[in-house]
Protein backbone atom coordinates (compact mmCIF):
# COMPACT_ATOMS: atom_id res chain seq x y z
CA UNK A 1 0.00 0.00 0.00
CA UNK A 2 2.82 2.67 1.18
CA UNK A 3 4.54 1.57 -1.87
CA UNK A 4 1.52 2.40 -4.27
CA UNK A 5 0.79 5.76 -2.90
CA UNK A 6 4.55 6.78 -3.71
CA UNK A 7 4.21 5.44 -6.72
CA UNK A 8 1.30 7.85 -7.22
CA UNK A 9 2.79 10.94 -5.83
CA UNK A 10 5.69 10.85 -7.86
CA UNK A 11 3.43 10.10 -11.14
CA UNK A 12 1.63 12.98 -10.08
CA UNK A 13 4.49 15.39 -9.14
CA UNK A 14 6.33 14.19 -12.66
CA UNK A 15 2.96 15.32 -14.35
CA UNK A 16 2.49 19.11 -12.55
CA UNK A 17 5.91 19.53 -13.83
CA UNK A 18 5.32 18.67 -17.01
CA UNK A 19 2.38 20.11 -17.45
CA UNK A 20 3.75 23.37 -15.82
CA UNK A 21 6.54 23.85 -18.04
CA UNK A 22 4.69 23.16 -21.33
CA UNK A 23 2.09 25.64 -19.89
CA UNK A 24 4.72 28.21 -18.90
CA UNK A 25 8.20 27.96 -20.14
CA UNK A 26 8.10 25.68 -23.49
CA UNK A 27 8.04 27.92 -26.16
CA UNK A 28 4.99 27.02 -28.82
CA UNK A 29 6.31 29.43 -31.81
CA UNK A 30 8.42 31.92 -32.80
CA UNK A 31 8.39 34.34 -35.82
CA UNK A 32 8.51 37.81 -36.87
CA UNK A 33 5.88 40.81 -37.23
CA UNK A 34 6.18 44.17 -38.86
CA UNK A 35 3.79 47.22 -38.24
CA UNK A 36 3.41 50.37 -36.70
CA UNK A 37 3.37 50.71 -33.02
CA UNK A 38 -0.14 51.76 -31.42
CA UNK A 39 0.34 51.76 -28.19
CA UNK A 40 3.26 50.88 -25.74
CA UNK A 41 3.15 51.44 -22.05
CA UNK A 42 3.79 49.96 -18.59
CA UNK A 43 0.94 48.68 -16.57
CA UNK A 44 0.79 45.87 -13.26
CA UNK A 45 -0.08 46.16 -9.89
CA UNK A 46 2.65 44.08 -8.48
CA UNK A 47 4.31 43.00 -11.79
CA UNK A 48 5.24 45.78 -13.75
CA UNK A 49 5.61 44.81 -17.53
CA UNK A 50 5.61 46.69 -20.84
CA UNK A 51 2.33 45.76 -22.96
CA UNK A 52 1.99 46.72 -26.42
CA UNK A 53 0.19 46.86 -29.30
CA UNK A 54 1.19 46.47 -33.38
CA UNK A 55 -1.13 47.77 -36.32
CA UNK A 56 -0.36 45.76 -39.32
CA UNK A 57 -1.84 46.40 -42.65
CA UNK A 58 -1.55 44.21 -45.81
CA UNK A 59 -3.84 43.73 -48.68
CA UNK A 60 -7.05 41.14 -48.69
CA UNK A 61 -7.10 39.24 -51.62
CA UNK A 62 -10.26 37.42 -50.16
CA UNK A 63 -12.71 40.10 -49.77
CA UNK A 64 -12.98 41.71 -53.19
CA UNK A 65 -14.68 45.37 -51.69
CA UNK A 66 -11.87 46.11 -49.86
CA UNK A 67 -8.84 45.46 -50.59
CA UNK A 68 -6.41 47.01 -47.71
CA UNK A 69 -6.87 45.14 -44.14
CA UNK A 70 -5.62 46.10 -40.37
CA UNK A 71 -4.45 43.62 -38.48
CA UNK A 72 -3.70 44.07 -34.51
CA UNK A 73 -0.57 42.08 -32.73
CA UNK A 74 -0.63 42.21 -29.34
CA UNK A 75 2.69 41.63 -27.31
CA UNK A 76 4.88 41.81 -23.92
CA UNK A 77 8.03 42.84 -23.47
CA UNK A 78 9.94 41.51 -20.29
CA UNK A 79 13.25 42.96 -21.26
CA UNK A 80 14.01 46.59 -20.02
CA UNK A 81 15.83 47.29 -23.15
CA UNK A 82 14.19 46.35 -25.49
CA UNK A 83 11.16 48.04 -24.25
CA UNK A 84 13.50 51.14 -24.12
CA UNK A 85 14.09 50.86 -27.90
CA UNK A 86 10.37 49.87 -29.31
CA UNK A 87 9.59 53.22 -27.13
CA UNK A 88 12.19 55.38 -28.79
CA UNK A 89 10.91 53.96 -32.11
CA UNK A 90 7.36 54.95 -32.12
CA UNK A 91 6.02 56.59 -35.22
CA UNK A 92 8.05 54.34 -37.62
CA UNK A 93 7.67 50.80 -39.12
CA UNK A 94 9.21 48.48 -36.97
CA UNK A 95 9.89 44.41 -37.26
CA UNK A 96 9.77 42.42 -33.62
CA UNK A 97 10.84 39.28 -33.12
CA UNK A 98 8.61 37.23 -30.58
CA UNK A 99 7.99 33.71 -28.62
CA UNK A 100 4.75 32.33 -27.96
CA UNK A 101 4.63 30.68 -25.08
CA UNK A 102 1.27 28.89 -24.10
CA UNK A 103 -0.06 30.28 -20.85
CA UNK A 104 0.85 33.81 -18.86
CA UNK A 105 3.15 34.69 -16.21
CA UNK A 106 2.42 38.26 -14.00
CA UNK A 107 6.04 38.93 -14.59
CA UNK A 108 6.14 37.87 -18.47
CA UNK A 109 3.41 40.03 -19.26
CA UNK A 110 -0.50 39.63 -20.30
CA UNK A 111 0.13 38.65 -23.99
CA UNK A 112 1.29 34.90 -24.77
CA UNK A 113 3.69 37.22 -27.48
CA UNK A 114 6.88 38.11 -25.87
CA UNK A 115 9.17 39.96 -27.85
CA UNK A 116 12.77 39.00 -27.23
CA UNK A 117 14.33 41.21 -29.98
CA UNK A 118 14.23 44.17 -32.71
CA UNK A 119 15.06 43.08 -36.33
CA UNK A 120 14.44 46.60 -37.89
CA UNK A 121 12.78 50.00 -37.65
CA UNK A 122 11.98 52.14 -40.10
CA UNK A 123 13.15 55.79 -40.82
CA UNK A 124 10.88 58.99 -40.74
CA UNK A 125 13.28 61.50 -40.69
CA UNK A 126 17.13 60.30 -40.09
CA UNK A 127 18.29 63.09 -38.50
CA UNK A 128 16.00 62.31 -35.43
CA UNK A 129 16.62 58.69 -35.52
CA UNK A 130 18.24 57.46 -32.50
CA UNK A 131 19.15 54.03 -34.19
CA UNK A 132 21.36 56.03 -36.90
CA UNK A 133 24.30 57.52 -35.88
CA UNK A 134 27.18 56.93 -38.59
CA UNK A 135 24.52 58.64 -41.70
CA UNK A 136 25.03 62.75 -42.26
CA UNK A 137 22.15 64.93 -41.91
CA UNK A 138 19.49 64.97 -44.32
CA UNK A 139 19.76 68.32 -46.57
CA UNK A 140 17.26 71.00 -45.97
CA UNK A 141 15.04 72.68 -48.31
Amino acid sequence: MKKTVTIISVVLVVALGLFLYFKFWFVYSSGVNEGDINYFQREGFIFKTYEGKMIQTGYNSKNTSSTIQSNEFKFSVDDERIAQQIDNASGRQIKLHWKRYLGTLPWRGNSQFVVDSIYSVGRVNLNDDPFVTSMPPMPTD
